[in-house]
């Protein structure tokens, strides 16, 4: 009878093994604000899972260590790979690397620059960039003719990693509500990439200030640049209640930025929820699921009349 339960136990127990999935995740680096709250998300739905264990690794924003990642995961034979890309425009051979061992790619955050080519097995889990940037436009738009600017307005961009394809998008979005009707008031005086960093967009403002141009607005690919603009701005003694920030994330910093005072619009990414559904989106690629080759989480525009219920 003891020898019949341990059989039964055993075989149970190789079942259970046989069924665990093991993802393999790349991220483009770890030492990014917005990137931490979607590991964080990827950690907490793993832990929900059942039988289902990530194995996360830091690119460290090398695009070479990156495809070197993603080629140890298929060696060790992972279940799929979820892959945050450094360089948009470099996934083509990720993508063929995968496909050629037939292990399922789910892209997370980033888009491929081979979105429309994307090999069976492979999708895109994110949110629609068109959304983010043109949200935060118009609304910075709609409080410079509040503030009685309408008559014309001077505004600076500060870009995100120019090798990023949401650092083009959202640039672009920008650029397109400025040349509707209603916002072709302002003019941008310049735009420069901070490559999405707190500390170089406050450098970067602080050499605009210095060059003695007035200026009214200033938009921020993502919050940790437009944070870096407030922080030279405030050290050069400008007033915060005459010049319109806007960012993209809601991160805890920008919100608390926010309820300041200081920030002025930002735009809600669920970086958690994409972590989340990057897994989800690769177990049913595992399990031979149909999956749409796009996942959208939607944007959400996050105002100082909205912003407790982000907080």
């Amino acid at each position: 009878m003891n020898k019949i339960l341990f059989t039964a136990g055993l075989v149970a127990l190789m079942g259970t093994s046989a069924m665990a999935q093991q993802i393999g995740v790349s991220i483009a680096r770890f030492d990014d604000n917005g990137l931490t709250v979607m590991r964080n998300g990827m950690a907490a739905h793993e832990k929900t899972l059942d039988g289902v264990s990530l194995q996360v690794e830091d690119a460290t924003d090398d695009v070479a260590k990156q495809l070197d990642q993603i080629n140890n995961f298929i060696a060790s034979g992972v279940d799929a790979i979820i892959l945050n890309a450094v360089d948009t425009n470099a996934t083509e051979a990720m993508s063929n690397a995968a496909a050629a061992a037939n292990v399922p790619l789910v892209y997370v955050n980033r888009q491929p620059i081979n979105m429309a080519t994307l090999p069976d097995g492979q999708a895109f889990v994110a949110s629609n960039e068109i959304e983010s940037g043109t949200l935060a436009a118009f609304r910075m738009c709609q409080d410079l003719r509040a503030q009685g600017k309408s008559g014309g307005a001077a505004a600076y961009v500060l870009m995100g990693q120019l090798s990023n394809q949401a650092a083009v998008q959202r640039t672009k979005d920008f650029h397109d509500v400025i040349g509707m009707d209603m916002c072709n008031f302002i003019t941008i005086i310049d735009e420069q990439t901070a490559e999405w960093s707190r500390d170089k967009a406050q450098d970067l403002m602080t050499n605009w200030i210095s060059s003695g141009e007035p200026f009214d607005a200033v938009f921020g690919n993502n919050d940790e640049m437009a944070i870096g603009a407030i922080q030279a701005m405030k050290s050069a003694g400008i007033d915060m209640a005459d010049v319109v920030v806007g960012g993209v994330d809601a991160t805890s910093d920008a919100l608390v930025s926010m309820k300041q005072g200081d920030m002025d619009v930002t735009v809600f990414q669920d970086l958690a929820g994409q972590g989340a559904g990057s897994i989800d989106t690769a177990l049913k690629l595992i399990a031979g699921e149909d999956v749409d080759k796009t996942v959208f989480i939607p944007f959400k525009l996050v105002t100082p009349e909205n912003i407790d219920d982000f907080m």
